[in-house]
């Protein structure tokens, strides 16, 4: 994005798992790390301006581990220990980087035709999934829950099927064809349990059951016209659903909770009645029946911008359920979210995230117990700048050529570790260059 009133704007913008409001953004300067204590709090807890261009920017949970991709260098992906102001590690790929995904157990590197799955612990080259359907954006989703670490990906350029891969068995757990058109957004819940889908045309958000792929919702977010879909999140609680797109309306979904035992006799007229409808749909066309299905959404956002990038999260803080909107002019907007009754949602404070503000390392305490509420979610922009430093060439089997070394000064000085003994994972030790150097199993 062009820069506003002189300022860099946010190329890239995440939010950390397990804390109520920890924001990562990349600029054409650098990155910053901040931390959304409390609705009218905004501290800034690191600032990076070593590297230019940064339009992936992500951030380990509430640890000192950042992995960050530039402009500059797209095909290198750089590791550091931010607190430490060293860098744990780099690796180079053979196409552009388009996306990062991470959680306690794996890192992944998705390009346009392969997936690189590392061990986030080592750093080690697990697998490499290889001629991938072409994937222009880099869309995947990881589970942030490191107990199943599931990895979603598009399995076809052309239609909706989504691929299912279990990123600890390294395997193909299932393939699931979720819509006609090719998808444009995927995220899973807090626990890898539900993964929700978009396609390109962003009419219709649908949910499905983790591993086995069956459809749980489908929620239209409207049918007037197409959207692009840029953000989509689960509550920590997988209670709602936040779709947001280039128009200005954000859209919040509530997923109502599944019940397989139903009473004979509905207690209610609307009861009867949806019971009625329910019947009715076993008698018509799959379309008509379809829409019947459908549910509005549970409460929206009328957003004052249009045209901009922006990603959502949907968070507690100060024990009150909000809507985090953070635009790519580098603004961050919090909004109120009644649980009960849904409805437009209350714009409650607007901070500045280009400002020069001051920076708080100390007030960053990642030893605090993870919060259950809070919610990630990581979206990284696809890189558009070829590379200008000379790459070696790739094998086949994805990795390097054959008589390579390993120069002695991209090997890391470790053993590293994040924060002593209390921060996870710790990098017992890595050796930077080309992933297909690095020892595989």
């Amino acid at each position: 994005p062009e820069a506003a009133s002189g300022a860099s704007p946010p190329a890239a913008v995440g939010s950390s798992a397990d804390q109520p409001g920890s924001l990562a953004i990349g600029t054409t300067t650098g990155y910053r790390l901040f931390s959304l204590s409390s609705v009218e709090q905004l501290d800034q807890v690191h600032e990076s301006n070593e590297i230019p261009d940064v339009y992936i920017v992500e951030r380990l949970f509430s640890s000192s581990l950042v992995v960050v991709v530039s402009h500059a260098k797209p095909q290198q992906m750089n590791v550091y220990h931010f607190k430490k102001g060293t860098e744990i590690c780099n690796y180079s790929y053979s196409s552009n980087i388009l996306s990062i995904r991470l959680n306690r157990q794996r890192l992944i590197v998705c390009l346009e035709e392969s997936i690189y799955i590392h061990n986030i612990k080592d750093m080690k080259l697990l697998k490499t999934i290889l001629d991938t359907p072409p994937n222009t954006t880099g869309l995947c989703a990881l589970s942030i829950n490191h107990a199943n670490s599931y990895l979603a990906y598009p399995g076809s350029a052309t239609s909706g099927e989504i691929v299912l891969y279990d990123g600890n068995t390294l395997k193909t757990a299932c393939t699931i064809p979720a819509h006609d058109g090719p998808l444009a957004a995927l995220t899973f819940n807090s626990t890898g349990s539900k993964l929700a889908s978009a396609s390109e045309k962003g009419t219709v958000i649908r949910v499905f059951s983790i591993p086995g792929g069956q459809k749980l919702y489908e929620f239209r977010r409207g049918m007037k016209r197409y959207v692009n879909i840029s953000s989509l999140v689960f509550s920590m609680d997988s209670q709602f659903l936040c779709a947001s797109s280039n128009t200005e309306t954000v859209h919040i979904f509530k997923l109502e909770h599944l019940t397989d035992s139903r009473p004979e006799e509905p207690p209610t007229w609307s009861g009867y009645m949806g019971k009625m409808f329910q019947a009715a749909t076993n008698y018509l066309p799959a379309q008509v029946s379809g829409m019947m299905n459908q549910d509005r959404a549970f409460a929206t956002v009328r957003l004052n911008i249009s045209g901009q990038r922006n990603i959502c999260a949907l968070s507690t803080i100060q024990k009150l359920p909000r809507l985090l909107v953070t635009t790519s002019d580098g603004h961050l907007y919090i909004y109120n979210l009644d649980p009960q009754d849904g409805g437009e949602c209350v714009l409650i404070k607007k901070h500045s995230l280009l400002g020069s503000g001051k920076t708080e390392e100390n007030k960053e305490n990642d030893l605090q117990p993870p919060l259950p509420q809070s919610y990630a979610a990581t979206v990284a922009r696809q890189s558009t700048v070829p590379s200008t430093s000379t790459m070696p060439g790739y094998s086949e089997d994805g990795g390097a050529l054959r008589g390579e070394v390993i120069p002695e000064h991209e090997f890391a000085t470790g053993p590293v570790c994040l924060d002593d003994e209390n921060e996870f994972p710790p990098i017992i030790l890595c050796r930077g260059g080309q992933p297909g150097k690095a020892k595989r199993s």
